[in-house]
């Protein structure tokens, strides 16, 4: 039986607010394979960006463990890659400096960081933008120079926390089908929280469904659709009657 890549075990985490106590998460349990990609959607409030914290290592969890290939995990590790919905790049730096950035923390020799960030900067497609600042790319642009930054390791795992939140509908689209190419290329395991019913359905494998806070996985939903996937797939009333199911999970939660 094929280790799990990612396990999340019975997390439950509690914080505090201007409003007192908050229980953001309950008793979430569920395990990502290898090579899977897996989307978490719910109400607004219902922890998932909490819970991706705490998957990544950046908050402990008051209850439960994450397990990542066998062992717990307590901090941030080079293992995991994690996208916010804001890129974060420095504005001094070029697209190149951004992503090799993380390797020049670790002191590697500056030819294996060009060799290495130039790959990815290729596999993102933003080949020729190499010396470009963040103040001259559009915000697609910037999303991919921070998944390019959060590939740089290799990653077991990769998090995205709404990573295209920002963009406008038809940018959106378009970095969700540049998405599908580069894990498709990359075959790394993905976790990522979105709110768009349409976008979890294109990129997942599963969709899990998280109720209101606290949140626990309401429904698990199987996206038994063709791959690879292209735009033309979100006409389809296949494609409809997924998001449906989704839907209503959300509504049901």
């Amino acid at each position: 039986m094929t280790q799990a890549a990612l396990r999340v075990e019975r997390v439950g985490h509690v914080y505090d607010d201007q409003h007192g106590t908050v229980e953001a998460l309950d008793n979430i349990s569920f395990e990502i394979k290898p090579g899977e990609f897996v989307c978490l959607v719910g109400p607004s409030g219902s922890g998932k960006s909490t819970l991706l914290r705490i998957a990544a290592g950046l908050i402990a969890p008051q209850q439960g463990r994450v397990w990542l290939d066998g062992q717990i995990v307590t901090t941030p590790r080079a293992s995991i890659g994690i996208v916010f919905q804001k890129a974060n790049l420095m504005p001094w730096r070029t697209v190149r400096a951004n992503v090799g950035l993380p390797l020049e923390m670790e002191h590697l020799p500056p030819a294996e960081i060009q060799q290495r960030a130039q790959t990815l900067i290729d596999l993102v497609g933003l080949t020729g933008f190499e010396e470009s600042y963040p103040r001259g790319l559009s915000g697609g642009m910037e999303q991919r120079v921070a998944i390019a930054r959060a590939l740089i390791h290799n990653p077991t795992v990769l998090l995205l926390d709404e990573p295209f939140g920002s963009l406008d509908a038809l940018t959106r689209e378009r970095m969700a089908l540049e998405l599908t190419r580069i894990w498709s290329t990359q075959q790394t395991t993905v976790l990522m929280v979105t709110h768009s019913i349409q976008e979890a359905v294109f990129l997942s494998d599963r969709v899990l469904v998280l109720t209101d806070r606290p949140g626990r996985v309401a429904a698990t939903i199987p996206i038994e659709l063709p791959r690879p996937r292209d735009l033309h797939l979100l006409q389809e009333e296949r494609f409809a009657e997924v998001a449906g199911q989704v839907r209503q999970a959300i509504v049901m939660a």
